[in-house]
């Protein structure tokens, strides 16, 4: 999740600002990487073959090296795009635990292949590797470090692998781990799919799980609703007074947020308990920051629904206009938002009740949190998934702990093993459903 402006260019005319469909198959042509070809086998029935109880015991064997892998992965933060060392801890452990595995894929990415023993469907689990640069820590901060849990996520995803590896015999199907750089940065996505990653290895659906500020044992689900994209601008003023006309002009445009930055633990603690109210606070919204420097006033605005970028674009030309000279550009279209297909979310959730608990799942009725970006968006864009908030946060612990971003964000390391076991869990039954468009849980 990144709280980075990202500028990559995404093409507007002709794209729905609102639910986008889901495409059958992605455009790309690939990169020539070499990675083993899952195909698409079909389905044969309902059986599971990779039984819950057969996880959790594989789990608890390995959870003490998990965590080991996660702290050795936390000690060795890498910034966007230079996840060299990861890339390379990543790929020594699905070798060794008899995956085919590529490197090298849209820069530093890692794919591994496990294919079980009997016919099924192809899943993918995308984890992101890379730290937060010190710009995008809260407040500032002297070097990268891992404040989002992207350590955890990546240890998570090697935990599934070796889970379902040991279990091979009993696994149906294919699943495709994707350990994607370049998450902070907004462009690692879009380059493991440029490089071919969901076509060449037939993926028919894809899920990953994310750090979120909830307890420890919690996971919380988004049906319809998910992350915002995000939109940026640059206006030029001219003139004896254009610095300070710039100040005002600024401050004109963040009237326009309809929600603020939190700043204080308890904002956090409403905006958490506000994502949970249906049709509440954060059900729509607009977040602005414009900062001006000199003659020139930089924007940034994330919304839901998405359909309000052009509201917020004729907002802020409409503003410049009172300034006489004033240029606007938008260097990019918005980077779509993140939406999480209902039917799918809520099937997820009742997985998660079966497997972990009834008291288990949260549900978010609001775009969560309102102020950050993922690239997981476009994935969705292109085969069904999930994407879903692992809690971590500790008893009794502050909620900065468990809020990516902040200086302090220290995970209960207990929920590695509860991420291995549910998603685990997950990709197994998925391999072995019907390919009948939707995610199918059992009530």
């Amino acid at each position: 999740m990144t709280h980075h402006e990202e500028r990559t260019a995404r093409p507007l005319e002709g794209r729905a600002l609102a639910r986008r469909t889901l495409l059958a198959a992605t455009a790309a042509t690939g990169a020539g990487v070499a990675w083993g070809t899952a195909g698409r086998a079909a389905a044969h029935g309902r059986k599971r073959g990779v039984a819950q109880g057969a996880v959790d015991a594989e789990v608890a064997r390995l959870e003490r090296e998990l965590i080991a892998l996660r702290r050795d992965l936390h000690r060795h933060p890498e910034t966007p795009g230079q996840e060299r060392r990861t890339a390379g801890v990543v790929a020594r452990e699905l070798r060794a635990a008899g995956l085919t595995v590529a490197t090298g894929v849209g820069g530093h990415g890692v794919v591994g292949v496990l294919r079980g023993v009997r016919p099924g469907r192809t899943v993918a689990y995308r984890a992101d590797m890379d730290a937060v640069p010190p710009k995008d820590i809260i407040g500032g901060g002297p070097a990268a470090a891992h404040l989002c849990g992207h350590d955890v996520h990546t240890t998570v995803a090697l935990g599934v692998a070796r889970v379902l590896a040991h279990l091979r015999t009993r696994l149906s199907g294919t699943v495709v781990f994707v350990f994607q750089p370049a998450e902070e940065a907004l462009s690692g996505a879009r380059a493991l799919i440029d490089a071919g990653v969901l076509e060449r290895t037939g993926v028919e659906e894809i899920h990953a799980l994310h750090c979120g500020p909830f307890p420890v044992g919690r996971f919380a689900v988004t049906p319809g609703y998910g992350l915002p994209g995000q939109d940026t601008a640059e206006v030029a003023l001219t003139g004896p007074d254009a610095a300070d006309a710039a100040g005002r002009l600024a401050t004109d445009i963040a009237v326009l947020a309809t929600v603020a930055q939190p700043r204080t633990p308890a904002d956090l603690e409403r905006l958490i308990a506000d994502a949970q109210v249906p049709h509440g606070p954060l059900a729509r919204f607009v977040a602005v920051r414009a900062t001006a420097q000199g003659d020139t006033v930089s924007v940034s605005s994330r919304c839901w629904p998405e359909e309000r970028y052009a509201e917020v674009r004729a907002d802020i030309r409409r503003l410049a206009a009172a300034y006489p000279g004033a240029t606007v550009g938008f260097p990019a279209d918005p980077f779509p938002a993140m939406v999480c297909p209902e039917p799918d979310a809520r099937r997820l959730a009742r997985h998660l009740r079966h497997s972990v608990g009834r008291d288990a799942v949260v549900q978010l009725h609001a775009a969560f949190p309102p102020f950050s970006g993922e690239d997981f968006a476009l994935y969705l864009d292109r085969v069904p998934g999930t994407y879903t908030f692992l809690g971590v946060r500790a008893p009794g612990a502050p909620v900065t702990t468990a809020y990516p971003h902040f200086p302090d964000f220290a995970p209960d390391e207990r929920a590695i093993g509860l991420g291995v076991r549910t998603m685990a869990g997950l990709l197994a039954e998925r391999t072995v459903a019907q390919s009948d468009g939707a995610l199918s849980f059992p009530d």
